[in-house]
């Protein structure tokens, strides 16, 4: 147990999740802001600059974009910390690449999805496929959000149908179906099915659902707030703090994975 509170710099401190972060640590007493600082274009007082920000901060928790994390890692890793929390989206290969690059001098943590409890479906998921006999159970993944998200199936969904796949020894790519329509014929077996809705203001839905013949298994999760993203980031943030180099993610921080 540290008697401490980990230093935190916010990037993108300026924008919706860059704020919320910064008052979710200002609730704990085991973190602390340390520093704030955003884009160069964006002035404010509470902001400083890179360099002041990476030489405060233990660990820097970043909701901006895939180009800017790829480049704020390297620069992390350039000057062998401080440790990253990773929750932008948007990443090409090339920047993923780069953020794995990076995680082989200092610790970096990144998902797509900060919920704790949507973390623990995807470990129970993974658990269930490896238990249940693929060709006796039948997984699909429903997943519902708002009618302003333009992707589909989400990135959640995926990583949901990706944690099934890996349970049962197999890659997604390979057993994904993602669309039914027309005279579709009957259902191969060790398939993963998505299902999707889009509409109204709904955060998140996600189930998973393993169909047997004489019996159904759900498991499901709903999000109520936004705000429970960077609640998790800032989890994320305090059990990343003095770990070894390596890439994380929040499998690791609930305990799904041998800790490095």
């Amino acid at each position: 147990m540290r008697d401490q509170p980990v230093k935190i710099a916010v990037a993108g401190a300026l924008g919706r999740m860059g704020r919320t972060v910064c008052a979710l640590v200002d609730e704990r007493a085991d973190a602390d802001v340390v520093a704030r600082f955003d884009r160069p274009d964006l002035s404010d007082a509470a902001l400083v600059d890179l360099e002041t920000a990476l030489a405060a901060a233990e660990v820097v928790i970043d909701f901006t974009t895939g180009a800017a994390s790829a480049a704020l890692a390297e620069r992390c890793a350039a000057r062998g910390g401080p440790a990253l929390v990773i929750g932008s989206t948007g990443f090409d290969d090339g920047q993923i690449a780069r953020v794995d690059a990076a995680a082989a001098k200092i610790p970096i943590l990144r998902t797509g999805n900060f919920s704790l409890g949507l973390n623990m479906l995807i470990g129970l998921v993974a658990q269930a496929a490896r238990a249940l006999p693929a060709d006796a159970y039948d997984v699909e993944v429903f997943e519902a959000h708002h009618r302003r998200k333009v992707d589909a199936p989400s990135g959640t969904a995926l990583m949901l149908g990706e944690a099934a796949a890996a349970g049962r020894g197999t890659a997604l790519k390979d057993v994904a179906v993602r669309a039914r329509d027309g005279l579709t014929g009957a259902r191969e077996a060790g398939t993963i099915g998505f299902s999707v809705m889009r509409g109204g203001g709904i955060i998140g839905e996600h189930s998973v659902v393993f169909a047997g013949d004489e019996e159904v298994l759900t498991l499901s999760h709903s999000a109520r707030d936004r705000g429970l993203f960077a609640r998790g980031a800032v989890a994320a943030a305090v059990w990343l703090a003095g770990r070894l180099p390596g890439a994380y993610d929040m499998q690791d921080v609930l305990g799904f994975k041998e800790t490095r």
